[in-house]
């Protein structure tokens, strides 16, 4: 049973910017040469696990529970880039994981071990991390996972410019297809872990050994190397900085609260869950949420076309490796003109709605009636493509909304036609501030019979590219870059708009906006549906309207005041 009351957010840590380019120093030093690889064999990366400093300050604050440690360590990868494409089926069955492997234009695969990728957050119980006092006593014994997107970095100065890898791990729990990878002659951090599970630390001195878990070591040839790093955790109070210095990096950086990809109060791609601090890594899209980070551009490095390495790179139709470009943010100058239309055959996007997650009975957000009981959930509409879904809004000088239009490209990415598709309107509530969509989804709870009961007061979206859905779909973009509301969705005196979702991303609104609930007040306990529904109106042209919408079974028991809900696994998520 889920009762929600207390949402204040914990204080989440961030990986200092400059602490990637420490890498470059730590290990580029003891490089052979510029660019000299390690002998191995073509197209098998050759890992190893560094640390990027030998000290690192971990601020604990009073009122929280412990310390969020970013330790420094990373896997660096050369001789070929560690490339992981991670799949279900569909939610009824497992996770499965392949490593791929490129030599040339050989391409391989190889099957990891089943059940050892568990989600699609990274490889499970990665990192072994021992943490021993002042007087040698082992006071933290810690497993953690290690997303190969994290927090990267360069190692050398004629490795890629970019990576062309996404830039988070998705911890949306209807999550589909990731595909992970460190890029030949890049860092990934491997430390940066539990941003919901603070270790308990007080402050002091402290020894940290830090080990890459013998399954992994056998799996991909990893050396048995075990870092040792001197951490000094000091206490802040909430007044101010508190003693203890030490040199270093600090285990804690100045980035704001973000989220695995969503529109909630710390609003989400690649998301991006929560994996607040991922944002500061440029992690998260981590997978997603708002707000989160500055995108890495997606243009293929000169040094990686020049070197002859980017055979399965390139913007040709059909590919699945992220390297599309799509469409620019920039809204149209002025309304299409012309007759509206798209041939037939020109690429559409496919919305799709996942189940409702993140359920709990609450007692209303801001604008909702005091004293009431509301059902909150989360929601995502993602585009399974082949085609981003485009849309401008045009204003008329003084016009409270603007006239939308779909926009549709040919696979060379040029514009060849367009559609009405409803309006925008200014939504002024705190949390949202911008334009939304009047046409994109809606929410709908019904009864045990599936009718309709309730109608969310949730009808216009801004749209955001917050949660790596499947980045193994066709044409997927691995870093389309409205991943904020700040590239997204205008201000409230702006004369045009362009919303995009790209393909193989969601967009996720959580149970922290207002509007995101039903009022349960007076329905009297039992089962109920929460039914999700992309592209209500059909007003958007897609490849396929019968997968638009989704339900989510819960059942509502308790009295007025305190209402309860329980949430029924789908197959094998449990999710509630």
């Amino acid at each position: 049973m889920t009762r929600l009351k207390n949402r204040k957010g914990l204080r989440r840590t961030a990986f200092a910017a400059g602490a990637a380019l420490t890498v470059v120093a730590a290990v580029a030093g003891s490089a052979p040469g510029a660019g000299a690889a390690p002998a191995s064999t073509p197209g098998t990366p050759k890992l190893k696990l560094v640390a990027a400093s030998k000290t690192v300050i971990a601020d604990r604050y009073s009122g929280e529970a412990g310390v969020y440690l970013d330790l420094g360590t990373y896997v660096t990868a050369d001789n070929a880039p560690l490339e992981l494409k991670v799949t279900r089926k569909s939610y009824k069955d497992p996770i499965v994981a392949q490593q791929i492997l490129r030599d040339g234009s050989k391409v391989k695969t190889k099957a990891l071990p089943a059940g050892l990728v568990k989600d699609f957050g990274g490889l499970t119980d990665f990192l072994e991390v021992s943490i021993k006092n002042a007087a040698g006593a082992e006071v933290q014994k810690i497993k953690s996972g290690f997303c190969p997107n994290n927090a990267s970095g360069r190692l050398r100065p004629d490795a890629p410019a970019t990576s062309h890898y996404p830039e988070s791990c998705s911890t949306n729990p209807f999550t589909l297809g990731s595909v992970w990878g460190v890029e030949k002659g890049w860092a990934a951090n491997t430390s940066a872990f539990g941003y919901d599970k603070p270790v308990d630390l007080a402050a002091g001195e402290y020894t940290v050994k830090v080990a890459v878990a013998k399954k992994y070591r056998d799996l991909f040839g990893i050396p048995d190397d075990r870092p040792t790093i001197k951490l000094t955790v000091r206490e802040i109070s909430d007044g101010g900085e508190g003693g203890g210095g030490g040199a270093g990096l600090t285990a804690r950086g100045a980035h704001g609260a973000h989220t695995g990809g969503s529109h909630g109060a710390s609003h989400d791609m690649a998301g991006m869950d929560g994996m607040d601090g991922m944002a500061g890594m440029a992690g998260g899209h981590h997978y997603g949420p708002r707000g989160a980070d500055a995108p890495t551009p997606s243009a293929l490095s000169h040094a990686l076309e020049a070197r002859g390495l980017a055979h399965h790179l390139g913007d040709a139709a059909g590919h699945t490796d992220g390297s599309r470009v799509a469409p620019a943010l920039k809204a149209a100058a002025k309304r299409p003109a012309g007759r509206a239309g798209a041939p037939a055959n020109v690429p559409k996007p496919d919305l799709r709605s996942l189940p409702a997650w993140d359920i709990a009975v609450t007692d209303g957000e801001d604008g909702d009636a005091a004293g009431k009981d509301y059902l909150a959930f989360s929601a995502n509409v993602w585009n399974a493509g082949p085609a981003p879904l485009v849309v401008d809004g045009f204003r008329k000088p003084g016009a409270d909304l603007m006239d939308s239009y779909q926009y549709f490209y040919d696979a060379k990415g040029k514009q060849v036609g367009y559609a009405p598709a409803g309006t925008m309107e200014w939504d002024p509530r705190v949390g949202h501030e911008h334009w939304h969509f009047t046409d994109f989804a809606s929410y709908r709870l019904l009864a045990a019979d599936q009718h309709e009961i309730v109608k969310s007061g949730k009808e216009a979206f801004c749209l955001a590219n917050t949660d790596a859905i499947d980045y193994t779909v066709k044409n997927a973009n691995w870093h389309p870059n409205n991943t904020d509301l700040s590239t997204a969705c205008g201000q409230q005196n702006s004369i045009s708009v362009r919303e995009v979702l790209d393909v193989g991303s969601g967009d996720t609104y959580t149970q922290y906006r207002p509007g995101q609930s039903f009022d349960i007040t007076d329905l009297p306990n039992g089962t109920y549906y929460i039914q999700v529904i992309a592209n209500p109106a059909n007003r958007l042209q897609e490849t396929n309207t019968k997968n638009n919408v989704s339900l989510r079974k819960v059942v509502l028991g308790g009295t007025v005041g305190a209402r309860t809900v329980s949430v029924p696994p789908v197959d094998l998520v449990n999710a509630p």
